[in-house]
């Protein structure tokens, strides 16, 4: 089932989030890849990693750009309707966050982004509306990266630009 927003820039802000997670995968390495949380609303989203540290200032910097740089790439972004199995059997826990897809759910919608190489820069089990391409996200602007120790969690807000 796709679960759609009211409007085209939440469509963009949520894609942005797969976006901006395979951007920081890309940055901070294997240790950022699980998802703990996600929040979008209008033009802003908001990403929530599990990590065990603040990243710096040169890699939240690294993240936006790499992130801008998958937008400039204008990306196919394809959207998989596959049976449970055959999904993990192709992406393993790759595809999985921390909040599980309940166990009853037998169809799943991945969603793909392959990077120019063909290598994948984020593979999501996601029911979420998503862009045809990166392309269409627009420029996303990082906000105030927050890294909660208490709970192993970094929180990386963002906005993308009113237009694509």
């Amino acid at each position: 089932m796709d679960v759609t927003y009211p409007d085209e820039v939440s469509v963009r802000a949520h894609t942005a989030l797969h976006v901006v997670k395979g951007a920081a995968v890309w940055v901070l390495g294997e240790g950022a890849r699980w998802t703990a949380g996600t929040f979008v609303e209008g033009g802003h989203g908001r990403l929530t990693l599990k990590f065990e540290r603040k990243p710096t200032p040169e890699e939240i910097s690294k993240i936006e750009e790499e992130a801008n740089r998958c937008v400039e790439r204008d990306l196919r972004i394809e959207v998989l309707e596959l049976e449970r199995g055959e999904a993990e059997s192709r992406f393993g826990d790759l595809m999985y966050d921390l909040f599980p897809v309940p166990a009853d759910v037998r169809i799943l919608r991945v969603v793909l982004i392959r990077d120019v190489d063909g290598n994948i820069w984020n593979v999501n089990a996601c029911n979420k509306s998503h862009t045809e391409s990166t392309g269409r996200v627009g420029r996303i602007a990082l906000g105030d990266v927050r890294f909660r120790p208490s709970r192993g969690t970094l929180e990386i807000p963002f906005d993308v630009s009113t237009t694509p």
